[in-house]
């Protein structure tokens, strides 16, 4: 009697969870629409949105036009709660507000040195709490709040294994906690940025993320999860070589993809602003154009690489990655110059996510938690 009661109660969950999967997904829907979609029958659909409606998780927005009968009423999920990221970097943080669905609501960006110290820590906590009531939301609807590196983790995302961009090789989440009210997630900067790429998009499976940022990483996202790796390293594009016995790396060895192909490479010829290089670029200003003509050399070899690993699409992400949308077909065109097999670049995309993508994606483990919880 009771595995069958607990067997009784894991259908229910179940059913209860596919219910609220597919609200989320979708424009409001009749009670009826969700019963033959989901092949439940009428009843068990009713009494779990029943209880969905009796946990606010679910709403009633209105009544359809009646085609004959009582009009049906128009149900949808609650997108009442919220969740923080964190985007830690050497010089700053950045903050993210997000909703359900992964919409970006506010943001900021602080100049704030990452030192390992408890001093620093306590800082991003007041950070925390300041753009938290800036925003005026309860604490009770906050899920909790996702912190981005640009580490290596262990396997259960509590410590950090290995981490030469910042100074914090062995720490743990718990320097966070401490200071911040809320429960925390640790995620790597690109496989965050990688998740909110793949978050909501239906026919995408697998993906290749390469993080053109200050320095460059990446996301392997296979059947819509992060592909890690034995080690925790997987993803780690900038250290691949393309130049034997080129350029010094901040990792010590030479010709990394990060040398060669960070976003630094690109702002550091105007004070350290990438939208500024780009603007000049626009303009024609010829130091700017020499620069991307061989940044692209690169860029094509490492992308090419990635396209003949793993054969799936490739998305361009990170600071020089938001501004590629204006050169995709001109990226496209030198790719498939490169591929034995295709005679186009069509599996090359830009990023959606232009702004603090690696923030959205550190909260959303928490929004993602807490779906697959109800």
């Amino acid at each position: 009697m009771a595995i069958n009661r607990v067997n009784s109660m894991e259908v229910k969950k179940m059913n209860r969870n596919a219910i609220y999967k597919f609200l989320y997904k979708r424009e409001p829907l009749a009670i009826q629409e969700i019963a033959q979609s989901l092949n439940m029958s009428l009843p068990t659909v009713t009494q779990n949105i029943k209880e969905l409606q009796e946990r606010d998780l679910i709403i009633e927005t209105g009544l359809f036009e009646s085609t004959g009968g009582r009009k049906a009423k128009a149900i949808t999920y609650n997108n009442h709660k919220y969740a923080i990221g964190l985007d830690i970097t050497r010089n700053h943080v950045g903050i993210v507000l997000i909703d359900l669905r992964g919409k970006l609501l506010k943001n900021v960006r602080k100049k704030y040195p990452f030192v390992n110290s408890k001093s620093y820590f306590e800082g991003v906590g007041n950070l925390v709490k300041e753009f938290i009531n800036e925003c005026s939301i309860e604490n009770s609807n906050i899920l909790g709040v996702g912190i981005a590196l640009p580490a290596i983790l262990s396997a259960d995302k509590q410590t950090v294994n290995y981490a030469t961009v910042i100074d914090f090789r062995g720490g743990s989440v718990e320097a966070f906690c401490e200071f911040i009210p809320y429960p925390c997630i640790l995620s790597n900067d690109a496989n965050a940025a990688g998740f909110a790429e793949l978050w909501n998009e239906e026919d995408v499976q697998d993906v290749v993320y390469l993080s053109l940022n200050n320095s460059v990483g990446g996301s392997i996202i296979i059947g819509k999860n992060v592909f890690s790796g034995q080690n925790q390293r997987s993803g780690e594009f900038g250290h691949m070589t393309i130049v034997p016995n080129g350029a010094t790396c901040y990792c010590g060895q030479k010709g990394c993809v990060d040398v060669y192909c960070s976003a630094k490479i690109l702002s550091d010829s105007t004070n350290g602003s990438i939208a500024e290089f780009f603007r000049l670029l626009r303009l024609g200003h010829q130091p700017q154009k020499a620069l991307w003509e061989e940044y692209l050399n690169h860029l094509v070899l490492v992308i090419n690489n990635l396209r003949m690993l793993y054969d799936c699409n490739v998305i361009l992400g990170g600071y020089a990655g938001a501004y590629m949308d204006e050169y995709i077909e001109l990226l496209r065109e030198l790719v498939s110059k490169r591929n034995s097999f295709e005679v186009d670049g069509s599996y090359l995309h830009v990023c959606k996510y232009k702004l603090e993508a690696t923030a959205v994606g550190a909260a959303l483990q928490h929004v993602e938690r807490f779906i697959n919880s109800i």
